[in-house]
């Protein structure tokens, strides 16, 4: 029985500090099994530090709205975010807030509409969404948690809550295991996929902060290549080009033509709206790409771009920011 259950915006606080704590303990072993989309073994530390940002961004955040909080928390996100796994992450959040917002306490049915308006808008920002990622994790807790509610009549009561929680995470174990089948080059170098690794973090740190019980260590046996002996897959892995990441005023329009022309130039091109501005979005832009030039220049024809970053894929780290 769950005697401390509590989902509102303290709870919720209390999850993202949570989460980045746990994301920064466990970063080494997320980094060391990430290979795709590219093998530059850096999926923990950049969840980890997009979800710092949102961290730092609720404690700072003085009010008693659940879906306010987590628009703050992940409009942070989205500013800071860095790699794939990051920005999908930041929007994730950012899209969990809008069925959230004027609500003081998060229940079953409201954490699954949360889920699925997450699920949906992460399938979307990717111009090629893969399985066997993330996303497939993102796809299975907002699955579990429409079910449940499903199930129970849309059951409000904190012990629906404490139910669809610990269906969530069921599900994103049970995501986890199969992305090795889904993936080739995950299931050629017998590794789970370290972003829903990640994901699943995050939503266990959810139902310990939610439910006032403790963590799950145990969900994490015998996932392949999470053991602390396994080597760095990832430094056998080849790979090279760039990482490009920025955030841009764009009306959507010159949205969709920014997508297609960095589709034709690289690929994990994530476009996602951050916030309204004066010409229409401020957009989280994302994309791999072999050279950074023609991208940069893709961008510029559009509005010159603020939190740039290029990271070189076969070293990760960031060398250019404004």
């Amino acid at each position: 029985m769950h005697a401390k259950i509590a989902a509102n915006t303290q709870a919720l606080k209390r999850w993202l500090a949570k989460a980045e704590e746990v994301l920064g303990n466990h970063s080494d072993r997320l980094n060391a099994i990430n290979i795709f989309p590219v093998a530059d073994g850096d999926t923990g530390t950049n969840l980890y530090l997009t979800v710092r940002s949102a961290s730092l961004a609720a404690a700072e955040t003085d009010t008693t709205d659940v879906g306010e909080l987590l628009a703050a928390s992940g409009q942070a996100a989205m500013e800071e975010a860095r790699g794939n796994s990051g920005t999908l992450f930041a929007v994730f959040l950012s899209a969990m807030a809008e069925p959230l917002k004027g609500t003081t306490r998060m229940t079953g049915p409201l954490l699954a509409a949360a889920l699925q308006r997450a699920e949906i808008r992460c399938w979307s920002a990717l111009s090629d969404p893969v399985p066997g990622t993330m996303l497939s994790a993102m796809e299975a807790v907002s699955r579990a948690a429409n079910s449940q509610g499903a199930a129970h009549n849309g059951d409000d009561s904190n012990h629906g809550l404490a139910v669809t929680l610990e269906a969530v995470v069921e599900a994103a174990v049970d995501a986890v295991v199969q992305t090795e089948d889904q993936l080739g080059a995950l299931a050629a170098a017998q590794v789970v996929d370290a972003g829903a690794v990640g994901f699943l973090l995050i939503m266990d740190t959810l139902r310990s902060s939610a439910l006032g019980v403790e963590l799950q260590p145990e969900l994490l046996d015998g996932l392949h290549g999470y053991n602390l002996q396994d080597p760095h897959i990832h430094l056998d892995q080849a790979h090279e080009g760039v990482e490009v990441m920025c955030t841009i005023n764009l009306s959507p329009l010159d949205a969709a033509t920014l997508r297609l022309q960095l589709d034709e130039l690289g690929d994990s091109v994530i476009l996602s709206a951050v916030t309204e501005s004066e010409v229409g979005y401020r957009w989280r832009v994302h994309a791999h790409v072999p050279e950074a030039e023609p991208a940069l220049a893709a961008i510029r024809a559009f509005a010159e771009p603020s939190n740039l970053s290029v990271t070189d894929l076969s070293a990760p780290v960031y060398e250019a920011h404004d």
